[in-house]
């Protein structure tokens, strides 16, 4: 071999060589050095991170009633990346789907930027539609077979169900279309019931298999946590029912009816009307609610419907006054024989000399009025705050108002006799009710409890609600004397006949207050109506108010003793049997006077 082709063959070794060196140290650098960097721009490219939806925890009544729960449905998407013939795709789903064949079309056209700058690509996870039923998504799943590569799948999800439709609305709530609350405890534990979504890495290949590579790489969801109200469901429909009823007979603008047990504070029963179907939850119509008469069926009145509460107010003076020994049960108060001319204000019959009891008996405004004034405006008032007005209960709801309730510094010389009576102060029903189980229970207010208990997905208990004592604020002597006065309210004697259960010894108040004209003026033809008490009187086992507002009756019969309180008789008489009571047994008469009855008959 001459010395030039031994020179050449020496070079393109050398050449080949330096190639193969090259290409060996490039290869080592993208699969050694730049493994990570390569492996994650091709997991950008073809795997899809896709959604492990968590199951919203349910919430049951106290006695185990669902009334909110997941119905297992499907959410259908589509791999952008793969599809070929979108016209095809779209003619088939639009029948199964019930959705526009254009609206499909862009939808499955749509891209995204991977990162910012970078240029738009198909998207690999489109959401054509949620909530479609697993009998739909295995129909759609047939029918795709046709076409290739595989481009429209299904992935587990659920619906929010309640099964009770419009029972208890308010209180349970409903949720939007990205299942979060937006109502009642739906919303206000919606951190409590949500849970946590996980996910799951995907790749799939030509023909839309999914590939094993990254099946490993997934975070499991932490479902919703269940909740356990205190609401007792028998009691529910008995309350919902009577007032559906009064609905029918007086036609108010709306009606409240709530039950609480006074020793715990604990909510049995809440019901506000008009109402909603949690499951198709009303949309307000712009135009309906400008007007003056529309009501708003989403609100919750038992704690958003703030209301001058009238005569059942009057409670509050009665027992300070007791409370601060500036009276007892003998002092005698000299009620102007029906019109005060200091405060220029009236009563409904004309009294003369009555005893504190007797105040709260026959309802005098002149009376508590002066009670009132003994008190003075500084220590009256902060009475009314102990009674919990004017502050947010801290029931675990959303909307609750605080009513409205001026400082002293703000009052006009008329507010000392006018807010003893139920006057110039507005209250929620869920206020006057606690209030009432003030008396009920010996003097002690309450936290409103409407959640029991919180367990989680395997059932273990991991919150429990506890009776919350707020304060003791009357004193035994002083509850008793405002206890054997109400008792007496629900007598022939008193205001407050209708209310009387047979076999129970019922205490109460009835409660009549004015409502306003769209320009301030009082309306003299229309009032709104109540009656607050409890039942057994000697043992109180549930408080009960009854609230319409602006009922529809014969001229001078909206009254609280004549409409709220045979209303409160029938819901108390049912909660009575529910609850398992036994009634006093009904007085023997001797036999002689036994038999001189049936010879007279």
């Amino acid at each position: 071999m001459n010395l030039g082709l031994k020179t050449r063959s020496l070079c393109a070794t050398a050449l080949l060589a330096g190639i193969f060196t090259v290409f060996s140290w490039r290869l080592v650098q993208i699969q050694v050095a730049q493994h990570d960097h390569w492996s994650a721009l091709a997991a950008k490219k073809n795997v899809t991170k896709v959604p492990v939806y968590a199951k919203r925890g349910t919430i049951v009544t106290a006695d185990g009633e669902p009334l909110a729960i997941n119905e297992p449905v499907r959410q259908v998407v589509a791999d952008g990346a793969v599809i070929k013939d979108y016209e095809a795709v779209a003619d088939i789903l639009q029948p199964l789907l019930e959705m526009k064949r254009e609206d499909l079309i862009v939808r499955l056209h749509h891209k995204v930027r991977p990162e910012p700058k970078s240029p738009l690509v198909p998207n690999r996870h489109i959401v054509l539609k949620k909530n479609v039923p697993e009998s739909v998504a295995a129909q759609i799943a047939e029918a795709m077979e046709a076409i290739r590569p595989r481009c429209i799948y299904s992935e587990q999800d659920f619906r929010r169900l309640y099964p009770n439709a419009q029972m208890l609305s308010h209180v349970v709530g409903f949720v939007n279309s990205e299942n979060q609350g937006v109502a009642g405890i739906e919303q206000s534990l919606n951190d409590t019931l949500a849970g946590h979504d996980g996910y799951r890495f995907m790749e799939r290949d030509r023909t839309g298999k999914e590939l094993v590579l990254y099946r490993g790489q997934e975070r499991e969801p932490h479902h919703g946590r269940n909740v356990r109200l205190t609401i007792d469901i028998g009691l529910q429909k008995i309350v919902e029912t009577e007032l559906d009823a009064a609905m029918k007979q007086f036609n108010p603008k709306f009606a409240v009816a709530i039950i609480q047990r006074p020793q715990t504070g604990e909510i049995l029963a809440m019901c506000s009307r008009p109402t909603f179907d949690c499951n198709s939850a009303i949309k307000e119509d712009a135009r309906e609610a400008k007007s003056k008469t529309y009501i708003n069926p989403l609100i919750n009145r038992a704690i958003a419907a703030s209301f001058e509460p009238g005569s059942t107010f009057k409670i509050v003076a009665t027992g300070a006054s007791l409370n601060e020994r500036l009276s007892t049960a003998e002092t005698s108060i000299f009620c102007e024989n029906g019109y005060y001319q200091r405060y220029k204000l009236s009563d409904h019959a004309p009294y003369g000399d009555l005893t504190v009891p007797m105040i709260l008996i026959k309802s005098s405004n002149i009376g508590v009025c002066k009670l009132g004034v003994q008190l003075g405006e500084q220590r009256f008032y902060e009475y009314v705050c102990k009674f919990g007005f004017g502050d947010y209960t801290g029931i675990r709801l959303p909307g609750e108002e605080k009513g409205l309730l001026a400082p002293p510094h703000r009052w006009t010389w008329q507010t000392i006799s006018r807010m003893p009576m139920g006057h110039e102060i507005a209250v929620t029903p869920l206020q006057s009710v606690c209030s009432m189980s003030v008396i009920a229970n010996g003097g002690k207010l309450m936290v409103p409890q409407i959640v029991r208990e919180v367990t989680d997905d395997d059932g273990h208990i991991v919150e429990t609600m506890q009776p919350t004592v707020v304060r003791t604020l009357l004193s035994k002597e002083a509850v008793s004397v405002v206890q054997n006065a109400l008792s007496s309210v629900v007598s022939k004697d008193g205001t407050a006949r209708l209310a009387a259960v047979k076999g129970f010894k019922v205490a109460g108040k009835t409660g009549t207050a004015q409502v306003y004209n769209s320009d301030g003026s009082v309306n003299h033809e229309r009032h709104r109506v109540s009656f607050v008490g409890y039942l057994p009187a000697d043992a109180p086992e549930f408080t009960c108010i009854v609230m319409l507002e602006q009922p529809v009756t014969a001229p001078k019969l909206d009254m609280g003793g004549l409409v709220a309180a045979p209303i409160f008789a029938r819901i108390a008489e049912r909660t009575a049997r529910h609850l398992g009571l036994q009634p006093e047994p009904e007085p023997v008469l001797p036999a002689h006077l036994l038999s001189d009855t049936k010879l007279r008959h």
